[in-house]
């Protein structure tokens, strides 16, 4: 084994999307970090198909929302969903869902603030990974190795060893100053700190085949959709991936089952489609949330810490959710700006995130199991009894299905309110609502999107670091300058004199973290402008 040569600002286990993102914030904060991957390239298959629009706000951050948007459906696709005996005959129920250009066009009318500044976008994970490689490979002071695993690892007051095994090269020991689990529900990293993972584990067994068509697509005669529900007692789903070529098929059948046959009877006998399977995988059912997010100098991130059915698309954008709460105070405490407080509130921001989205997403698929509780093979005939169950299954589902589909508020509007670098209101509500996205500005959420005067979004005119903001336009910020100056925390001022933002947001400044979370908001300038920073720097 060679002597721990390497030094490391961060090392970060595991290249999904959660340590790619986290890798690229971090190696643009200047953090000198070194990304390991035990498999040789990125995940030949489609995983996750949804980046929310809050992974999407957080990509346009990074500068690359509209790299993600050109992999994955064109903005004119249709988002529909449909709950359907097989795909050559007319659907149960269809569920309307505006696509993206549907969704731009809102977004661009809105003058409040009830609106996220990006839609979602449909982006497989096999198209969306090798695209952050590619850019983790270029952002300056990060190293990223595939093929090459952590294998242990240890820690003292000083920092992190890790024990790196490349496929082909001895063993090596890396020092670093922290290390970040991104490493997925079997985490290493996670097992190695001894950290429990705690729920509802192994709920079901599910068989997920992937095929490609380059035909399929543009032949379904019901209409065009993302997602297509079948009423059969296997809880099977065909899920369209961002290319409209690869396609998913989810299914509970057995070991045995003849595949062909199977798909085609899904498709239906009036298609005619070319297809070849590229992969059978199977996959299971969690629920579960670690104990704890982090040990002294090892973090946890994504998968590694929760797991979710991915029903209702909490998993992948909950991790890059945890990537950027963690990255910019990992680099404030590297850069010497970060107070005591900072790395600790990590895990008191983000695990009560966890937690909803782990019973968020479970309340999510038990909507598929409301109208599918009661299927019985009448479903399939030509008989009273069949029409009568089809009718009550498209209302169930019409009722039901939608909590897969309509968790806006778990998506924009969870809160750090409580947490120890937020300046939260007496009485602050620490809690937020699943399907409704209620938008204001008390700390502790992140800062709506609403169009300033000239047309240019709220989001948009904030730096990499904190902001405070200034909607007079006239007022004197020279005591919060000088506080945050005072610590060695990098500020910017942005004074706009914008009425209506100031209406509608209900305050006349705020004060914003590099994540876009609101800590602090009022009327009058603060009145103790040391005690805020030193609040908001983790003091």
């Amino acid at each position: 084994m060679s002597n721990a040569s390497s030094q490391f600002d961060v090392v970060i286990a595991g290249a999904g999307p959660v340590g790619l993102t986290m890798a690229i914030d971090l190696g643009r904060r200047g953090v000198r970090t070194l990304l390991v991957e035990r498999d040789p390239t990125t995940g030949p298959w489609p995983k996750m198909d949804r980046s929310n629009s809050r992974t999407m706000e957080f990509y346009r951050r990074l500068g690359i929302a509209d790299d993600v948007r050109s992999l994955g459906y064109p903005a004119d696709a249709p988002m529909d969903i449909f709950v359907v005996r097989s795909l050559s005959e007319a659907p149960l129920l269809k569920q309307h869902y505006p696509s993206v250009g549907v969704m731009r066009e809102r977004i661009e009318k809105t003058t409040d603030h009830s609106q996220p500044l990006e839609p979602y976008q449909l982006v497989s994970q096999n198209r969306l990974e090798p695209l952050l490689k590619s850019i983790a490979e270029q952002t300056p002071n990060v190293t990223v190795r595939y093929a090459c695993e952590l294998t242990d690892l240890s820690q003292d007051n000083e920092g992190v060893t890790v024990t790196l095994s490349p496929a082909d090269s001895p063993q090596e020991e890396i020092r670093c100053s922290y290390l970040a689990g991104c490493d997925g529900g079997g985490s290493t990293v996670r097992k190695a700190l001894g950290i429990k993972l705690e729920g509802q584990g192994g709920l079901r067994s599910m068989k997920q085949i992937c095929f490609r068509s380059e035909t399929l697509y543009d032949r379904i005669p019901m209409g065009k959709g993302r997602h297509y529900y079948f009423t059969d007692a296997e809880g099977s789903a065909i899920i369209v991936q961002g290319d409209r070529k690869e396609f998913t098929l989810n299914s509970d059948i057995s070991d045995d089952t003849d595949l062909h046959a199977w798909i085609r009877q899904k498709i239906g006998p009036d298609i005619d489609f070319d297809y070849e399977v590229l992969n059978v995988s199977n996959w299971t059912l969690h629920l579960l949330l670690a104990e704890r997010y982090a040990d002294r100098r090892v973090f946890l991130a994504g998968d590694a810490v929760h797991l979710v059915i991915p029903t209702g698309g909490l998993g992948m954008n909950s991790g890059v959710g945890d990537a950027l709460d963690l990255s910019w105070k990992l680099a404030a405490t590297i850069n010497g700006w970060g107070g005591p407080g900072l790395l600790p509130s990590y895990e008191a921001e983000r695990r009560p995130v966890g937690e909803k989205n782990v019973e968020a997403s479970g309340w999510a698929a038990q909507g598929l199991g409301m109208w599918r509780v009661d299927l019985t093979g009448a479903i399939n005939q030509d008989t009273e009894d069949g029409q009568r169950e089809r009718h009550k299954t498209a209302q169930l589902a019409n009722r039901h299905h939608r909590r897969v589909h309509e968790m806006v508020g778990a998506e924009l509007g969870y809160t750090y309110a409580g947490s120890p670098l937020i300046a939260s209101e007496p009485g602050a509500s620490t809690s937020w609502d699943t399907v409704r996205y209620l938008p204001t500005t008390e700390p502790g959420v992140r800062i709506p999107h609403i169009w300033l005067k000239d047309r240019t979004a709220m989001q948009d005119v904030l730096g990499a670091d904190y902001s405070f903001i200034d909607l007079t336009g006239t007022a004197d910020t020279s005591s919060i300058e000088k506080a945050f100056h005072d610590i060695g925390a990098p500020l910017e001022i942005v004074s706009r004199e914008e009425e209506h933002v100031r209406m509608t947001y209900g305050c006349h400044y705020l004060l914003v973290r590099p994540d876009l979370h609101i800590v602090w908001t009022g009327n009058s300038l603060p009145a103790d402008p040391d005690a805020l920073a030193r609040l908001a720097t983790g003091h």
